[in-house]
């Protein structure tokens, strides 16, 4: 009877064993299960990074100033203010490439690596963005190029990773011989020797030439020059109609240019109006013809009102410049992208939408167009004329140059 009972007991305990270890099982199963789900929680609502690359110091400091000042007030447009989509925070960390592709390249490799970035967006420099392009690449990560315009960028040099805000070498050119090139008219050219200056030739003597104009001199000079005497006497020897220039840069040789009296010797000077600093020493080309990426005045829509306003606002009464648009419209791009993908920054997901996505800016509509990722944008032909109270020449608008109009060769 003793034995029964024994066995009876060994039976009964072997049971609340098993019990017990399956329902010690299930409680970590579903701990588990648990774990991953906040784990999936805690990733959808991490923050979203952005890292910018600019210059914030070199030859093209001021460039990188106004690109970083637009994107900061892009995101707070596109955002409403709150710096968020879909639940998620956006951060931005900036890094100074120095205007020299090498560090440009150690700054992006520090965001990709260390601080972990969902895009990139950048820079200043187009020698500095064909450095850092094959990392996008190579990383996978998203490239929004602003505001280098090198047409290489989108062209040879192409990966399925960027997206460009900023025109184009070939958009620029393609204003910029609308305003002046026609038959038998002679035309010589001055650039910064380097891959914006030479891309930027290449483009306006293609686009000129269409229109029978016809490239008598290419000058190329140095492009940290100070002194542009013997670049502009080579140009004057040429004895052509027009000086069309490509320039960028504070070292601009506009002062050279009127010194040497190149109008009174009947060469007319055309290009694009650049950035109020240059525009302040372009006083002796009252009257020339050209194009302009931007001025304040001459986009009309609520964006670029709400930017010249909220600008002068947070700025000490500073209007946007020429780059600060792109800048902004880099940040808008990224932003309404990421509501199309719920927050998402799957790295294909994110390519599949923003090809062929148009979006709105201060310079009306932008589309990035599926075969390059160039966005297709309005450029303006204008006048330089002088205004009341106002210290330098300023950028009046003739007519608008459609993004239809503008659109460049596709070059990849």
């Amino acid at each position: 009877m003793a034995g029964k009972r024994n066995i009876a007991f060994i039976c009964f305990m072997a049971f609340i064993m098993i019990f017990a270890s399956a329902c010690s099982n299930s409680k970590e199963s579903g701990n588990e299960s648990s774990g991953g789900s906040t784990d999936k929680q805690e990733e959808t609502q991490a923050p979203i990074k952005i890292g910018v690359l600019a210059s914030q110091t070199g030859g093209l400091e001021a460039y990188g100033e106004q690109t970083l000042r637009g994107f900061e007030l892009g995101l707070e447009y596109a955002t409403d203010g709150t710096n968020e989509v879909a639940g998620r925070k956006i951060e931005f960390v900036v890094e100074d490439t120095e205007t020299k592709p090498e560090v440009a390249v150690q700054k992006a490799t520090k965001l990709l690596e260390e601080d972990e970035v969902d895009f990139l967006v950048g820079s200043s420099s187009s020698g500095d963005t064909l450095a850092v392009l094959p990392l996008a690449e190579e990383y996978e990560k998203i490239m929004i190029v602003e505001p280098a315009v090198a047409d290489s960028i989108t062209g040879s040099e192409f990966n399925r990773y960027l997206f460009r805000t900023a025109r184009n070498s070939s958009q620029d050119a393609v204003a910029g011989a609308a305003a002046i090139a026609a038959d038998g008219v002679k035309i010589a050219t001055l650039a910064p020797d380097y891959s914006f200056g030479r891309d930027g030739v290449s483009a306006f003597k293609e686009a000129a030439e269409k229109l029978g104009a016809e490239i008598v001199h290419e000058e190329y000079a140095d492009p940290a020059a100070t002194d542009f005497t013997s670049n502009i006497q080579k140009v004057i020897d040429a004895d052509p109609d027009y000086l069309f220039v490509v320039w960028a840069g504070a070292n601009s040789p506009w002062n050279q240019i009127s010194d040497m009296k190149v109008q009174d010797k009947g060469i007319k000077i055309s290009t694009g109006a650049p950035d109020i600093a240059a525009l302040a020493t372009m006083q002796p080309l009252v009257g020339m013809e050209g194009f302009s990426v931007y001025y304040h005045d001459l986009p009309s829509n609520e964006i670029n009102d709400w930017l010249v306003e909220k600008h002068k606002e947070k700025f000490n009464g500073d209007v946007p410049d020429l780059f600060t648009p792109g800048g902004m419209s880099a940040a808008i791009a990224i932003v309404e992208a990421l509501k199309k993908t719920e927050g998402e920054t799957d790295t294909d997901q994110l390519i599949d939408t923003l090809e062929g996505m148009s979006f709105e800016t201060p310079k009306g509509t932008m589309t990035f167009r599926p075969e390059d990722h160039q966005a297709l944008q309005t450029l303006y032909a204008i006048k330089l004329e002088e205004k009341e109270g106002v210290p330098y020449p300023v950028p009046v608008l003739m007519r608008e140059l459609s993004p239809e109009e503008t659109a460049p060769p596709v070059r990849n």
